[in-house]
């Protein structure tokens, strides 16, 4: 069985990473979307806020868990029986930080595969930061972000400048 695990920030999940998940979805028997819970990192989110805006997003998507996990990458994949990281590029950019990443989980778990995938161009500019900051400013995000996103975050912009 192909399990695969999906992990990042998400905060807050995009059409972009729906899209990685999607087509993921294709190509292994399960995917598990793994919501890092970082306490160095600032997030606008909380980790329960995440998980739970991706699994509505994603409740309609055969073959998909969401998790939050703490801790290194490699022990969560291989506690949940996985074999391959899914990672998504979205520029050339994002391939020196990426391989970097995939190189030191593979000497920390030889038998994980890391595999990248090229968002499509549709999503090629699209990150978390950017939507956020275009909702701070009363933005339209809609052909960005699943409607939960889209109502959290605006329902949350509001309530700051009230």
């Amino acid at each position: 069985m192909k399990i695969a695990v999906y992990p990042g920030s998400f905060d807050p999940v995009t059409n972009g990473h729906l899209n990685i998940i999607e087509r993921t979805t294709k190509i292994v028997d399960k995917l598990i979307v793994a919501v890092v819970v970082d306490a160095k990192k600032s997030t606008l989110f909380s980790a329960q806020e995440r998980t739970e805006m991706i699994k509505e997003a994603t409740k309609n998507i055969e073959k998909v868990e969401v998790k939050s996990f703490s801790g290194l990458l490699t022990d969560f994949v291989r506690k949940n029986k996985a074999n391959i990281i899914i990672r998504g590029m979205r520029a050339i950019s994002d391939f020196e930080y990426e391989s970097q990443l995939a190189l030191m989980n593979k000497r920390l778990a030889p038998e994980i595969e890391t595999i990248f995938l090229v968002t499509c161009s549709k999503y090629s500019y699209l990150n978390s930061s950017i939507v956020k900051e275009i909702a701070n400013l009363n933005g339209n995000i809609s052909q960005w972000v699943p409607k939960i996103v889209e109502k959290k975050l605006n329902t949350l912009f509001l309530n700051k400048k009230t």
